[in-house]
């Protein structure tokens, strides 16, 4: 099973990360953490890798549809996204909303995932 949506950029990873930012807020979301996987891997293991964050992004109300059937999918909130450095390309990819229907099994998620499956697909859309 596919629990991504990616999109592959001809655009500098700093830039795309504002972009990132910008196409998520056109859609309702919110971008509530952010991580710097690069950063911290440098910091604390001495490790050296590619440009990679880590947002955490999400849509309150579709947060609190999501919620509102099922209590323990909160341990799939918020959206992450990722954007990461590939070779000369950059990488913006999200967690498909689909994958919170058939990691719970349960048809009530069915309309929040399509509806976070439109807005992401459309903020990723936009990107292009």
């Amino acid at each position: 099973m596919s629990y991504d949506r990616t999109i592959r950029l001809n655009r500098d990873f700093a830039g795309t990360v504002t972009a990132v930012r910008g196409a998520l807020a056109e859609q309702g979301f919110g971008v509530l953490t952010e991580i710097d996987v690069t950063a911290t891997l440098k910091a604390k293991l001495g490790h050296e890798m590619e440009d990679y964050v880590i947002l955490g992004a999400c849509n309150p109300s579709l947060a609190h549809q999501a919620l509102e059937a099922d209590r323990t999918v909160g341990l799939l909130l918020p959206c992450n996204v990722v954007i990461r450095a590939e070779g000369a390309a950059t990488v913006g990819q999200a967690l498909d909303p689909a994958a919170m229907v058939t990691l719970t099994g349960l048809p009530a998620l069915e309309p929040v995932a399509d509806e976070a499956t439109r807005r992401l697909d459309a903020a990723l859309a936009a990107l292009t």
